[in-house]
């Protein structure tokens, strides 16, 4: 089988490399080079070089040729720019589903060889086939399983993916990582946004979104508690950087139009029930809405399940009932459902 790798530097996608040529597979490493030079060099070194000097003593040492492909303008076209926009508008975007969609097993696969098999990355997720359909099958480590990040891919993406260690969980891929000796078998796991490494993603959407100062107000009195510097950078349910006293304070709504954040001490209050949200722009990978048997719904990565229920509005949307209150339930974040083990596909929440 002719595998085209896309390694990132990190322990997980070289292990998964390694696996493969184990099998046989005849390989050839790829490093999309998507770091936004450019427009970041203002906040210092992209760490983008310390990756690529990872990948490529990795290749070296197991003989297997490398490709860097640089892919920023497709990245900044269908990730950076989908990112900016829902900011705009109030919404909570994730890039991290985008870049999987849109770049690693999308625009990536036009640009190399129509010979390839498969292309496998280091994700923690299965693939499998269930009545001639693909389907996404949970990891066993639940903290790292990554198929939330996975949930907007095509029947045609799933057919040529290939996660080799799915089947692992971190604490093996380690041991496998010590085993084999690579060179990055004590590298950290790396946090964040792709695209943004160690840089701030404040400091991302104040470069192209500026500062555009407004009201910070109580939701229940309407009084004036203080100033921010853009709606853009609170989300629904957020705690963290409000910096007011007598708090805790939490975001529970924004008015894009009068440019005011609203903020209340009252957030976690019985009465405030936030277990139903609105669903459309659906990828459910069995080609409909899944029935309300034994499923579940993640409202971002992470061990965290509802049960749910889902409700038809019309061809185009759908109401979802969770079994508990979820404190963070944002516009334009991904519902991801389930059923035990088996991912079932994604929505976009409005």
């Amino acid at each position: 089988m002719k595998v085209a790798v896309l390694l990132s530097g990190g322990v997980d996608s070289s292990v998964a490399l390694k696996l493969l040529q184990k099998k046989g597979c005849d390989i050839t490493a790829f490093y999309l080079k998507i770091w936004l030079e450019d427009e970041m060099s203002f906040m210092g070194q992209c760490p983008w070089e310390e990756d690529l000097k990872y990948v490529r003593e990795v290749c070296n040492k197991e003989k297997i040729p490398l490709k860097v492909v640089p892919m920023q303008k497709e990245y900044f076209d269908t990730v950076v720019k989908y990112t900016i926009e829902e900011v705009k508008k109030g919404r909570t975007p994730n890039p991290d589903i985008m870049c999987n969609n849109n770049i690693k097993f999308g625009l990536f696969i036009s640009k190399i060889d129509k010979s390839f098999d498969k292309v496998a990355t280091g994700h923690y997720a299965q693939v499998v086939k269930k009545s001639g359909k693909y389907f996404l099958k949970s990891s066993p480590d639940k903290i790292k399983d990554q198929t939330y990040f996975l949930s907007r891919l095509s029947q045609k993406q799933l057919a040529r993916a290939e996660f080799p260690i799915g089947h692992l969980e971190k604490k093996q891929v380690r041991k496998y990582a010590e085993k084999f000796d690579l060179p990055n078998k004590n590298r950290k796991d790396s946090q964040g946004i792709c695209f943004l490494g160690k840089l701030k993603y404040s400091d991302f959407l104040k470069h192209y979104l500026g500062e555009k100062k407004g009201e910070i107000l109580e939701y229940e009195t309407g009084e004036k508690m203080g100033e921010h510097e853009g709606t853009y950078y609170y989300t629904i349910g957020q705690r963290k950087g409000i910096q007011l006293g007598g708090g805790p304070w939490y975001v529970v709504e924004k008015d894009l139009k009068k440019n005011i954040v609203f903020i209340s001490k009252n957030y976690h209050d019985k009465t405030k029930k936030r277990n139903e949200f609105e669903i459309s722009d659906y990828n459910f990978f069995g080609g409909a809405l899944p029935s309300n048997t034994n499923l579940k719904v993640k409202l971002r990565h992470g061990e965290k399940m509802y049960i749910a229920k889902i409700t038809k509005i019309n061809s185009k949307r759908a109401k979802v009932k969770i079994n508990k209150n979820d404190q963070g339930i944002a516009k334009g974040q991904f519902a991801v459902f389930y059923r035990n083990d088996l991912c079932l596909g994604s929505a976009v929440i409005d």
